[in-house]
């Protein structure tokens, strides 16, 4: 009677161990590896999530359409908009210039936000390679009336810097030698481009420009 008992013990006891090897040994379950993924996606979803929340998105201008107070291309001596000009506090600091060399605009947004559109002509194309600096810039303190460039026989007025060189400006449609405005080249505005790296602005919009836009302001040039 006792081997018996000691035997089936036995028995028990080499099944338990059995029973345990197997769990030890057996592959996660398609439902924890499932969990595993759902958390995984659900950490890819948040992250995305947070990346749309974060300041860089305000360089980037989403689907846009012109308003519907904007000026035809190739208005030079009006403003861009029928509307007033915004009003800016010479402090402001949430301020961005963003220009579209494809798009021959430039948009002044606030937190991110579009308030004026501008018609604008940036650098003519070569190679595939715009000659204005595509990249982040800021509005230096260099401004002025006007200026004229004897080697490109060009000249411009109201030009704010964007450049610690002064070499690249926002300005007025391009002036003759004379003084006069270049009509060819100003029917170009908010078109196609034409510059040599600058970026043109209509009389009304680069006054406006060098009058009030602040000293630091954020300035965003792309392709598109």
């Amino acid at each position: 009677m006792k081997k018996n008992i000691v035997v089936v013990a036995s028995i028990i006891i080499a099944f338990g161990a059995i029973i345990g090897l197997a769990k030890a040994c057996a592959p996660k379950s398609d439902v924890s590896q499932e969990a595993v993924s759902t958390q995984k996606i659900a950490k890819q979803k948040k992250n995305k999530t947070k990346h749309k929340n974060t300041k860089a998105d305000s360089d980037i201008l989403r689907p846009y359409k012109d308003p519907k107070d904007l000026r035809k291309a190739g208005t030079w001596n009006k403003k861009s908009e029928t509307k007033k000009h915004p009003k800016i506090s010479p402090t402001e600091k949430d301020l961005t210039l963003r220009v579209s060399l494809e798009g021959n605009r430039t948009y002044l947004l606030r937190k991110g936000k579009v308030i004026y559109t501008m018609l604008s002509t940036g650098g003519i194309y070569k190679k595939g390679k715009s000659l204005t600096q595509t990249g982040t810039y800021t509005i230096q303190a260099g401004r002025g009336d006007s200026f004229f460039n004897y080697n490109l026989n060009e000249g411009a007025n109201n030009w704010t810097s964007w450049s610690p060189d002064n070499v690249y400006l926002f300005h007025s449609v391009p002036t003759k030698g004379d003084g006069s405005y270049n009509m060819k080249e100003a029917a170009k505005l908010g078109r196609t481009q034409g510059s040599h790296g600058c970026i043109r602005l209509s009389v009304p919009d680069s006054k406006w420009l060098m009058d009030n836009i602040p000293d630091g302001t954020k300035v965003v040039i792309k392709d598109h």
